[in-house]
């Protein structure tokens, strides 16, 4: 088997990794590679820039987060350049928890996760190679052992900083395994997992009166007592505490503000001094990155108690909100749905698009600007082309509501309703109208939505079937014109032909008289008016055309059918409208002549090869179109 080669490779690969030696050879090794002994802050900074760093819209895009994180460019850029990047240059936001705060299912364990599993891919990396002391049951950094002394001129020598002492077992085990010779002790390359507990530590509250602090910080080991004789002899000590075994890597402390005061107040020394209090034994040094999560109404009641005070200023608070761009809610439905056992199921073109829009609206704000409604807002934001609008009033929407995100519909609810669809329906094709449906049916159930909200919610349900609608219609527009693209090129640059006329105030030849004539005035107010081009509006639009015509040529470029987003959609409306009544007749007629039947079937086969139906959705869409022509 194919899988057994792979296993064995896999397993080879892992034995070349491993390396072994004394303090004396690590030393050699640091001189090569200097940045083996980087913070673990820094190693989880590298980790994503390693990844891949670019840019889309002015806003840096991180490889790292893109397969697994949409529509938070804004939060993870935040993340990474306002505590990470600082962290990592030892700033002083590394002194403090990372707690990511959000809305359920707005992305917060799925970031963790990645970090924790792109950690253990990392250490397996020369750049996000990890040593440390062989045999330390906390994977302690070999650099310990260097005296406080002499760090100073470790640093002029290596330009490395040392920071932390060395823990009470290994003091123990330099004088007594290795007669005090640093040189000697013995270091190894390790791999963090958080499966074998290396590197990678998740604390989760459960009973505060039941839960032992020793899940933390690691217990005595009472079975060794009369071997070692005290409990303050390290060797009786287990250090297998959360914070112990998730030493040099991360910490993930689960609903942080659900623990008791007193699990909490071992963070304080941890992120400010670096180091916590275990046992009958001095501080113990530990270098993690903790990053915990929770919700706003959690956060929001922490703040209020004043005994929390403490903590607040060793707290740094990332908001990480939903996603308000449609596009990139269509892509955590897609990704939620391959990770499922419905990834068979055939889900007709714009499905997921309609579910994402109305989950979006929920989660926006009404806009305080007269002249933007919701769904001009729902386009702005997802990168669309708005008339009359620019990047600049993006932003000063943004700046309206900087909160805007921290509720509404989460994709967890829409998935639900989607899979309920899947299997009521038992058949393998669903569209937007029977998500939708379901959609509507499941917010009776939702416990959280009031009846107010769910009047709100019904709206914006009404205001997705109308964006479906026109969707729709486009798309059977596309089928029915055979040949589309050429045929709306026909048809703009007979257009442009006469525009250019107007302006130039010269006549056309004809080509098949050649005789001269007037542009066709009739021609060219039957393509504007589909946009709501006023007659007094009609000469600042065609010179506006001709302009944009000039200012493609000056760069060498041709001017085409997407070249002006206005004027596509006119020519499609123009298109379609010539085409309405064979559409509506050919799609609503229960016994279509052969001719019609002719046309279905090239109809229907156009939507399956060229717009991704299959024989099902492609019926249904007709007979919803007819349906909407025919109303």
């Amino acid at each position: 088997m194919d899988i057994l080669k792979r296993l064995s490779h896999y397993r080879e690969e892992e034995e070349k990794l491993y390396w072994e030696g004394t303090f004396a050879d690590y030393l050699e090794l640091l001189k090569e590679r200097p940045w083996i002994a980087q913070s673990a802050h820094s190693r989880v900074y590298n980790m994503i820039n390693d990844a891949g760093v670019g840019e889309v819209n002015g806003k840096k895009k991180y490889e790292f987060f893109s397969r697994q994180l949409f529509g938070l460019e804004e939060a993870l850029e935040k993340l990474v350049e306002e505590y990470f990047h600082p962290a990592a240059r030892r700033l002083d936001v590394r002194k403090r928890v990372l707690l990511l705060m959000g809305p359920v299912s707005g992305g917060k364990s799925t970031l963790v996760t990645m970090l924790k599993r792109g950690l253990e891919a990392y250490s397996r990396t020369d750049k996000g190679a990890v040593y440390a002391i062989k045999g330390c049951p906390m994977h302690e950094d070999p650099l310990h052992l260097i005296p406080s002394h002499l760090r100073q001129d470790f640093y002029e020598e290596y330009g490395i900083r040392v920071e932390g002492n060395l823990s009470p077992l290994n003091l123990m085990r330099l004088e007594q395994e290795y007669g005090g010779r640093i040189e000697d002790v013995m270091i190894q390359r390790i791999f963090f997992s958080e499966d074998r507990r290396v590197g990678i530590g998740t604390f989760s509250p459960s009973d505060p009166k039941s839960q032992d602090i020793a899940d933390l910080t690691g217990s005595i080991d009472f079975s060794t007592i009369a071997e070692y004789g005290s409990e303050s002899d390290p060797r009786a000590y287990r250090f297998d505490g959360e914070l112990n075994k998730a030493n040099r890597g991360l910490m993930e402390f689960q609903e942080m503000l659900k623990c008791d005061e007193k699990f909490l107040w071992h963070l304080l020394s941890l992120t400010q001094e670096g180091n916590f209090k275990a046992g009958r034994f001095a501080l113990i040094s530990a270098d993690e990155l903790i990053v915990a999560h929770t919700n706003e109404t959690e956060y929001r009641s922490f703040i209020a108690n004043k005994k929390n005070e403490a903590l607040h200023s060793r707290i740094i608070v990332m908001p990480v909100p939903y996603n308000l761009k449609v596009s990139q809610e269509e892509k955590i439905y897609e990704k939620m749905i391959n990770e499922s056992d419905v990834a068979d199921v055939h889900i007709a073109p714009h499905t997921l698009k309609v579910a994402a829009m109305f989950t979006i609206l929920t989660r926006l704000k009404e806009p305080k600007r007269g002249d933007i409604d919701l769904l001009k807002k729902m386009r702005l934001y997802d990168g669309e082309n708005v008339e009359g609008f620019n990047s600049a009033d993006v932003e000063e929407l943004k700046k309206e509501y900087p909160e805007e995100g921290m509720s509404g519909i989460d994709p967890r609810y829409v998935i639900n309703r989607i899979s309920s669809t899947i299997i009521r329906k038992e058949i393998q094709s669903i569209n937007a109208l029977d998500v939708l449906r379901s959609l509507k049916e499941g917010l009776d159930q939702h416990p959280s939505i009031t009846s107010e909200l769910k009047e709100k919610y019904l709206n914006y349900i009404s205001l997705a079937r109308k964006e479906y609608d026109e969707l729709a219609k486009k798309e059977v527009q596309k089928a029915f014109v055979y040949s589309y693209e050429e045929s709306a090129k026909t048809l703009m640059d007979n257009y442009l032909d006469n525009v250019e006329a107007y302006c130039n105030k010269v006549k056309l030849r004809d080509p098949l008289t050649g005789e001269e004539i007037n542009p066709d005035e009739k021609l060219m107010r039957s393509i504007e008016e589909q946009i709501g081009i006023s007659e007094n509006a009609k000469k600042a639009f065609r010179e506006e055309i001709l302009i944009r015509i000039s200012a493609y040529a000056r760069k060498g470029k041709r001017f085409d059918y997407n070249s002006h987003d206005r004027l596509r959609e006119a020519i499609q409306k123009k298109l379609f409208a010539d085409l309405k009544d064979v559409v509506k007749i050919t799609t609503s007629t229960k016994t279509p002549d052969e001719t019609q039947l002719k046309k279905i079937n090239e109809v229907v086969a156009r939507l399956i090869d060229e717009h991704g139906y299959n024989s099902t959705s492609a019926n249904d869409l007709l007979r919803y179109v007819g349906s909407l022509l025919n109303r």
